[in-house]
């Protein structure tokens, strides 16, 4: 999996960049068809947003997340995508198994 890790109004330093990737790389276990992710990371004034667009086979998910706190809006971003990618895999795997049950 890709990560592609921007940002606007913030400098994006190693720190930043190694907690988005330790944070994001658990979704692969959830998920293993991820392609490719891009994770912009912005501050306005008091808000702090991170925000993030995956392409996964079949698709993209997309979520967002504002905190006052950087760190907590990226932790809440990867429990959103952690949620999405379980619903999609489900999705996937119920027209899989759809046909089979009539």
């Amino acid at each position: 999996m890709q990560i592609n890790v921007s940002g606007h109004h913030v400098e994006v330093t190693d720190s930043l960049r190694s907690y988005v990737n330790t944070k994001l790389d658990r979704l692969e276990r959830h998920f293993d068809k991820i392609i490719h992710m891009n994770v912009i990371l912005s501050v306005e004034k008091q808000r702090q947003k991170a925000e993030s667009t995956i392409r996964i086979s079949g698709g993209e998910v997309y979520a967002d997340a504002e905190s006052e706190d950087l760190y907590a809006a990226i932790d809440m971003l990867a429990d959103k995508l952690d949620r999405q990618l379980l619903k999609q895999k489900e999705k996937q795997y119920d027209k899989k198994h759809r046909g089979n049950a009539r």
